[in-house]
């Protein structure tokens, strides 16, 4: 088992490395900008090391800074978190040359399943259900036409190397094809420094739900069942919830089976997720493979009652799994709660928090790297806590998380707390009726007091 872990990532996530570490006797060392230099993790970890200014490209982005870090530290193991490295091939790379475990996919794997389009053709090598579309990354205008043809409208064209929603078009007939080609490769090009597309068919009324998997050294891989993320901002999730209440015992069996034949296929070690777009017929098609630890993995742990973080380690170590599947025993969900103004287009809200109480009792977690008096700086996400509620039914996981956000109390900020709360009222929501374009038609209802 490691001696030291060094978490090359900020906020809450390193918070909740932390933890675990602490629970499994091993020492952690913080990483830290100057902008973050008053965050929680820093207090918390049992060592901390600057590693440069605010700018993450000059902290946690800078490989050299981290290693050096680990290496004054004697860490022997680097766990990154989401976000940041944690799904760069070269820093995966770069720890094993430097003998230091990265608690994360290898460089082979990152690759493979890193770029949508390579990961699309290992997927249909694998069996596993695909959107139907183009075979790898599209050489030209010419055969974009022919591909989107081919496919049948309504298409959607992506960035091979995108996220977020960056390089990202629907096209729902062919004469608007060449301006979405020319600017979504545009788009792709300033974001990525890479312009290669692909085409997928479009698919209507679409939910997103990814499955959780864990691959050990053995090849053996086991599911955690799904997680439902529809309900998304500009491909942003703003809460999850775990059953997908879309989900029916039958396609929660396809799909974990569909997810754990790929984990297996690519021989995949560690925690990651298999994420779908599943049609309004029940229909399930890969999207994408993200090889790290989702920011809404702590659902997945209240209903199945099983640390990821703990297991991460573990498998890093060489532990085997167990091999058997987890199935939800209960019903959670979570909302990310952000320093930004939903009343003003969720405009970035950073600066001092004057005031924080945060919300407790059964079935209430919080995790956060927030306290009264800290500063959220504006160089990172503005994600500043994930508040979870599990309860036997979700109905009931609802109304706690009513009472929940009623209680969360942030001053000198904006926060997206009202935001969260008007959805729990929201019939589509509670009933369950929501696909990933929820969000086009949501309108915010101004507070009765302004």
């Amino acid at each position: 088992m490691f001696k030291k872990i060094l978490i090359a990532n900020r906020g809450e996530i390193a918070m909740r490395v932390i933890r675990t570490c602490k629970e499994m006797g091993i020492k952690s060392v913080a990483v830290y900008s100057t902008a973050d230099a008053e965050s929680l993790h820093v207090r918390f970890a049992d060592e901390a090391v600057c590693i440069g200014p605010a700018p993450s490209s000059e902290s946690y982005l800078k490989m050299s800074n981290i290693i050096a870090a680990a290496e004054i530290t004697n860490a022997d193991a680097i766990h990154p978190g989401y976000g940041f490295l944690s799904e760069n091939a070269k820093f995966s790379k770069i720890c094993e040359e430097h003998e230091i475990k990265f608690i994360g996919a290898s460089a082979e794997m990152i690759d493979r399943m890193g770029d949508k389009a390579s990961a699309k053709s290992t997927m249909i090598e694998a069996g596993v259900p695909c959107v139907p579309g183009s075979e790898g990354v599209i050489p030209d205008f010419e055969t974009c036409i022919k591909v989107a043809k081919e496919t049948g409208y309504p298409v959607m064209l992506k960035a091979s190397a995108g996220g977020g929603g960056k390089g990202m078009r629907a096209v729902w007939k062919e004469e608007d094809l060449q301006n979405a080609w020319e600017s979504a490769r545009q788009e792709s090009k300033a974001a990525f420094g890479n312009d290669d597309m692909y085409i997928e068919k479009l698919i209507e009324e679409p939910r997103h739900i990814e499955i959780q998997i864990v691959g050990d050294s053995n090849g053996r891989a086991c599911h955690l069942s799904e997680r439902d993320c529809s309900v998304q901002r500009r491909h942003q999730k703003l809460t999850e919830e775990t059953p997908s209440p879309f989900m029916t015992d039958e396609l929660r069996d396809e799909m974990g089976k569909a997810a754990v034949k790929a984990a297996e296929y690519i021989k995949y070690e560690g925690a990651g997720t298999v994420e779908f777009l599943v049609d309004k017929h029940r229909n399930f098609y890969f999207m994408e493979m993200n090889t790290r630890i989702q920011v809404e993995h702590p659902i997945t742990e209240q209903v199945v009652d099983y640390d990821l973080i703990r297991e991460q380690i573990l498998v890093a170590a060489g532990v085997p799994i167990s091999g058997k599947n987890y199935y939800p025993q209960l019903h959670s969900i979570e909302c990310r709660i952000n320093a930004e103004d939903p009343y003003k287009d969720f405009r970035p809200s950073p600066g001092k928090i004057t005031n924080l109480h945060l919300p407790g009792g059964h079935g209430v977690r919080i995790d956060t790297h927030v306290y009264s008096g800290y500063t959220i700086p504006p160089n990172y996400d503005s994600m500043i806590a994930k508040l979870i509620t599990t309860a036997q039914t979700r109905d009931e996981a609802i109304n706690k998380m009513k009472r929940a956000l009623d209680e969360f109390v942030v001053e000198g900020i904006k926060t997206t707390v009202p935001f969260h709360r008007q959805l729990m009222d929201h019939p589509d929501y509670v009933s369950g009726n929501y696909t990933t374009k929820f969000m086009e038609d949501f309108k915010m209802e101004e507070p009765k007091d302004n």
